[in-house]
């Protein structure tokens, strides 16, 4: 009998190990959509055009997900064009191929459909979704991702009483299409027609609110090419979260949000009870673009009334300033249980610096833009795909400098090697009058310095290495640079682009091939099973 019961309670032992690696091992949970794109009429200025719809609307359904859920999202072509939606911040660890850009992923041919699998892995924060396609942005096919943090990750806030994403930006009111061919004859666009809060530039959008209570607004600029300026009429916003990474708590009286990037405010309804402004305004701009929403107290005694708050003046100072004044909050804690802070970022020895500056150029009688001189082509074949493959010929390694030259523009597809495991500097220079704003797909980065005037190696001196912000889109302001740190943790192909899109469709981008020699899943996911087939890959057998 005890050699019974001994056996028994070894049972039980090994019932309770199995048990608790199961637990371990779980998936985590799955979030599954289907997402039908078509076209239809929608009425962003007042006017009927042609926009891009998902489920019939615009903007797109919002993607709500919790740290390391898994997202299915069937998407259905019914255009009757190619389609492509690319994930605005979200880093998808080791699968760069689902990235959603033509350099990594086949387009969706219409009539079909695709199956992105994502997983929002240890990210946590504010994002949204595009067209990645030509300049279909500029037709809608745009919605907001929302990641919260898991229940037991404490959070540097209470809970607010509600979340709102808004996505703000500027707006045509000529098809896409049409802005397309412009481009491609060579000219130049014009000056947006608009600017849109959620889809609409008529001050229909309101928020509700209840008096004493406070809000989390998510704000994404998704628009082509300008800044806006964000307020609301006698509130104090909060600031307490940047693409993913929690913030120093900073009041603010407005905000500049430049294009791609996205925040997090917090704000309160400590003002009488009435309808207030919400402002959007563009900045640094000869001509302006002006919209409204309105924030609406449920026990509002009076509509808004007066003028909708003045953005701050124009000087660039002002926007720097606040952007220098950005830092984590060290002591909260990200996706997981630890401490913001406990990366040491500054303490880690550079082992490559990559200047970058892009730049206006007629190439071929054409208007265009290039990096450091080359000016992007797309490949007849994704390169991802090709490299997944061994597909020679697509492009080649090393077909961008690290730094400009004084050699004449010209076009090719550029890919940059780098390794896996470094960690760089990438120090932005903008020699021009106009702001611009780059991004890093598959990455969040160190904004450590920006400044007027050229960088220098003195520049450094000047760098914050102990709580700069860490995000994955950043602004140079004109005549100006801004310095980054980059830990290159994630193997795959990965879009390096000005997020001014008419730049970035005629050239101002290229590609960050981030090598692993070990080839193993662990690094980098193999090709996935339901990956789309195109150009010189139609043939070819994995």
């Amino acid at each position: 009998m005890p050699r019974r019961n001994g056996v028994f309670l070894g049972s039980l032992y090994s019932l309770a190990v199995l048990c608790l690696v199961a637990i371990v091992n779980a998936e985590d949970p799955y979030r599954f959509f289907t997402w039908n794109v078509t076209y239809g009429d929608i009425y962003p200025m007042g006017i009927r055009q042609q926009g891009i719809l998902i489920n019939g609307q615009f903007p797109g359904p919002e993607i709500y997900s919790v740290t390391n859920d898994n997202l299915i999202i069937n998407v259905f072509n019914n255009l009757p064009e190619p389609f492509l939606l690319s994930w605005n911040g979200i880093q998808q660890r080791r699968n760069s191929y689902v990235d959603g850009v033509y350099g990594t992923t086949c387009p969706i041919p219409p009539g079909q459909n695709f199956t992105y699998k994502l997983q929002v892995k240890d990210q946590i924060g504010s994002f949204f979704y595009f067209p990645s396609l030509g300049f279909q942005k500029a037709g809608g096919g745009f919605g907001a991702i929302k990641i919260l943090s898991r229940p037991r990750i404490p959070v540097p806030f209470a809970d607010p009483a509600d979340d709102y994403s808004i996505l703000i930006g500027d707006w045509y009111t000529t098809n896409h299409t049409r802005l397309e061919k412009i481009m491609d004859l060579g000219w130049r666009l014009p000056f947006p027609n608009g600017a849109l809060i959620n889809g609409r530039g008529d001050g229909g959008v309101t928020y509700n609110v209840e008096q004493g209570k406070t809000y989390r607004l998510r704000i994404s600029n998704v628009g082509l090419q300008n800044t806006f300026n964000f307020r609301i009429q006698g509130h104090t916003m909060t600031l307490v979260e940047v693409e993913g990474t929690h913030t120093v708590q900073t009041p603010l009286s407005s905000l500049d949000i430049h294009v791609g990037q996205s925040y997090s405010v917090l704000v309160t309804a400590d003002q009488p009870p009435q309808d207030y402004y919400i402002a959007v305004s563009s900045r640094f701009t000869g001509q302006n673009l002006n919209t409204t929403a309105v924030l609406r107290y449920t026990n509002s005694n009076k509509p808004v009334s007066g003028t909708p708050p003045p953005p701050p003046n124009a000087d660039i100072s002002w926007s720097l300033n606040q952007a220098r004044s950005i830092r984590t909050n060290l002591t909260a804690s990200g996706p997981r249980p630890n401490p913001q802070g406990s990366y040491h970022y500054g303490q880690i020895n550079i082992t490559r610096t990559i200047k970058i500056t892009g730049s206006a150029a007629i190439i071929g009688r054409k208007q265009r833009y290039h990096v450091n001189g080359v000016s992007f082509v797309d490949a007849d074949t994704p390169l991802k795909l090709a490299d997944s493959l061994n597909i020679s010929g697509v492009f080649k390694v090393g077909s961008i400098p690290d730094e400009p030259t004084n050699k004449a523009p010209y076009l090719d597809t550029s890919v940059m090697g780098a390794d896996f495991r470094a960690f760089i500097e990438i120090v932005f220079e903008n020699k021009e009058n106009v702001i611009q704003s780059w991004h890093i797909d598959g990455y969040n980065f160190f904004v450590v310095g920006m400044d007027g005037g050229r960088w220098s190696v003195k520049s450094r001196d000047t760098y914050n290495l102990v709580d700069a912000v860490s995000r994955c889109t950043v602004q140079v302001y004109p005549k100006s640079w801004t310095a980054i740190y980059l830990g290159l943790d994630n193997v795959g192909m990965w879009n390096i682009r000005n997020e001014f899109w008419v730049r970035r469709y005629l050239g101002e981008q290229f590609y960050l091939r981030v090598y692993s020699p070990v080839m193993s899943p662990r690094d980098e996911y193999p090709l996935p099973q339901n990956a789309l087939r195109c150009g010189r890959a139609v043939e070819k057998r994995s």
